[in-house]
């Protein structure tokens, strides 16, 4: 599967997997994920994120 949102970058949080754009990892999004919000509540509190890249985000996890 090929992941539009997803990039990894050795200068932004020592090149764990990011949603593009931000400084979000996606291990931050799974934490949240697993502790109850959903995607559009992840939206809702990141403004700067879509409801397509939260869910890429969730896919890309191992």
């Amino acid at each position: 599967m090929e992941f539009k949102h997803i990039v990894s970058d050795p200068g932004i949080l020592r090149g764990k997997p990011i949603i593009k754009g931000s400084r979000i990892s996606v291990q931050f999004i799974l934490e949240l994920i697993a502790s109850g919000p959903g995607v559009k509540d992840i939206v809702a509190e990141f403004p700067h994120l879509t409801e397509e890249s939260v869910k890429e985000a969730i896919l890309f996890a191992p």
